[in-house]
């Protein structure tokens, strides 16, 4: 049986080809804008699964540590280490900012963590080259995104640091990447002011007659000195003992510390809910935008095919050709457009788009399976319109004009 699809196609091969790529391309966009939205909502997650924390301890009435601001006194963790169903609760400080290199600066989120061991909550869980923290001051690791390498000098503030250790995906929710220092220095970096902001406070102080009192010495002193630390640190980060329900040591909490407690599904309300819904919403709205416009196109395209062989088609017609088998041609045509364009798309989205993009793109199977599925629906949708306008034809006329 002759393939009269295949014959067309192979006849203007070129043209069907390229139009097919352009297709694809189009279709690529659509993917990895699917993709760029879901990537947003994974890095809010990947931020709460990476920190080992299943409750977030903050300032009272606040949404923080990443949504608002949150203070917190960082002796405040020790009467949580012996409340029941504790089995492990560290400070954590978070600070975004530009971190500077020779070569230039990157925008990162500066993570302070308390020292101890691997799989302390706040630590990243995992590195790829280099190893953890080991000293309580001017170490850091750092992922991967940042473009840091082992031994490589970085400054936070007035301070240089060592990157020791590299890890991957341990980004903010904002895709920023992070960077881990100890939380002494974390703490400093947050309220570090210049000299001449330092000379300016304490002249100020020591011309107030309330701290600057002749009978009583050293009180002067003492004041500069409570002003030249911070006792803060944004959070404190709990792990629940196997056993325990969190929603019951988080109301623990809540009770005798006077604090505000979110559990894991509370953190990840605010995260994709409240801090990432505008940004989110804005893409999902070009996602369908884009959509809806690349159907239109995908609909133009096959239409105008079809009407690019209309004198063919009437041809077909007066030598007596059934009208399923002109169907039939412009159904495989428009089939075949719409693999080649999903393919072509597929690949530019995984291999050309994806890579190069500078927020993290999460290309999920089921989104190309259901890409796959609306193309094929929006092909075959279109060919029937097309089909509708090329059985009306009447060959005398096409073949006349």
């Amino acid at each position: 049986m002759i393939s009269l699809a295949g014959r067309d196609i192979l006849h203007s091969w070129g043209k069907f080809v390229f139009t097919g790529i352009g297709l694809g391309l189009l279709i690529g966009i659509t993917l990895s804008m699917a993709g760029i939205y879901r990537g947003m909502v994974d890095d809010a997650k990947v931020l709460l699964d990476n920190s080992g924390a299943d409750l977030w301890v903050v300032q009272k009435d606040t949404l923080g540590p990443y949504a608002e601001s949150s203070s917190l006194y960082d002796d405040i963790w020790r009467g949580m280490q012996g409340m029941p169903g504790v089995e492990r609760a560290a400070n954590i400080t978070y600070l975004t900012m530009q971190v500077s290199k020779q070569d230039g600066d990157v925008r990162a989120m500066v993570t302070g963590v308390t020292s101890g061991e691997p799989g302390t909550p706040g630590w990243p869980p995992y590195l790829v080259a280099g190893r953890q923290i080991t000293r309580s001051h001017y170490e850091a690791v750092a992922d991967i995104a940042s473009g840091f390498k082992l031994g490589d000098r970085i400054q936070i503030r007035r301070n240089h640091y060592t990157i020791v250790g590299l890890t991957r995906r341990m980004v903010s929710s904002n895709g920023d990447p992070m960077v881990f220092i100890p939380l002494k220095d974390a703490q400093e970096a947050q309220f570090l002011k210049d000299n001449d902001a330092i000379r300016e406070q304490r002249r100020r102080t020591a011309e107030n007659p309330a701290f600057n009192r002749p009978g009583v010495p050293g009180l002067l002193d003492a004041v500069i000195a409570s002003q030249s630390t911070n006792p803060y640190v944004n959070a404190v980060l709990v792990r629940v003992e196997p056993g325990h329900a969190p929603e019951e040591v988080a109301e623990s909490i809540r009770r005798w510390k006077r604090l505000t407690v979110y559990t894991r599904s509370q953190m990840e309300e605010i995260l994709v809910g409240k801090l990432i819904a505008t940004s989110a919403r804005q893409i999902f709205m070009f996602l369908v935008i884009l959509s809806i416009v690349s159907s239109a196109i995908v609909a133009f395209i096959i239409y105008t095919l079809t009407l690019g062989k209309i004198r063919e088609i009437a041809v077909l017609k007066l030598i007596g050709t059934k009208n399923r088998t002109i169907v039939g041609l412009i159904m495989q045509q428009s089939i075949a457009l719409g693999l080649i364009g999903f393919v072509v798309g597929k690949i530019s989205a995984t291999l050309l788009m994806a890579p190069i993009f500078p927020k993290y793109v999460l290309l999920q199977p089921l989104d190309s399976v259901m890409g796959f599925i609306a193309v094929v629906m929006i092909c075959v949708l279109s060919s029937i319109i097309a089909i509708r306008a090329a059985l009306r034809v009447d060959p005398a006329e096409a073949i006349g004009g």
